[in-house]
């Protein structure tokens, strides 16, 4: 299993690049917004999902772990394939994604090229079971809503102790009225600065 890899970009194009590591060169399949950050010739850290079939191996890379979590549970959906996972994050970044989710927002799920409706529909009920989201009318209380950031977390891989003292962190800076979804966003944004690769569980 090819979990991250890191070198310097050799080629780049609008869903792929070459990646030089140690002198051989991987190509990765990335997302939109992926290849309009990057730069050829730059050192470029992604992490990795390798998908195996029997005419091939594919690699798939983000810049973040939430992210390359999130294309995880895409695939885990039925009628999801890895192709399909890339366009939902090409569109929408993983907090688009949760707060469609929380919201039962199934238009924005069909509004990605490749998605049609009873898809649509499968990525928001069975993404909200593995992440434990409250749908439609979410508690507003404190407790709920930590709780309901605490679930995402640990279902994009996080432990439970970094995804709480994460949930907390958010909470103390920006107070009880943020909406999960706020909450959420800045809790990885906190563990993406963090680059902690100890702090997903194994």
């Amino acid at each position: 299993m090819i979990a991250s890899l890191y070198g310097t970009v050799m080629a780049l194009e609008s869903n792929s690049l070459v990646l030089d590591v140690s002198g051989v060169g991987y190509l990765v399949q990335i997302t939109s917004p992926t290849s309009r950050t990057v730069n050829e010739g730059k050192s470029l850290l992604l992490h990795t999902s390798l998908i195996v079939r029997e005419d091939g191996f594919t690699l798939f890379g983000f810049l973040t772990q939430a992210e390359q979590k999130a294309f995880e549970l895409l695939r885990s959906v039925t009628g999801v394939g890895p192709k399909s996972a890339l366009a939902v994050l090409s569109e929408l970044s993983v907090e688009q994604v949760f707060d469609a989710v929380s919201q039962e927002n199934d238009s924005v799920f069909k509004a990605v090229s490749g998605i049609g409706p009873k898809t649509a529909k499968l990525i928001s009920v069975t993404l909200a079971g593995r992440l434990g989201v409250k749908t439609s009318v979410a508690s507003s209380s404190r407790k709920d809503e930590l709780a309901t950031v605490v679930s995402a977390l640990t279902g994009l891989g996080w432990s439970e102790r970094v995804s709480v003292d994460a949930g907390n962190s958010a909470l103390k800076a920006l107070g009880a009225e943020a909406s999960a979804a706020t909450l959420l966003k800045y809790s990885l944004s906190t563990l993406g600065s963090s680059k902690s690769l100890g702090a997903l569980d194994e």
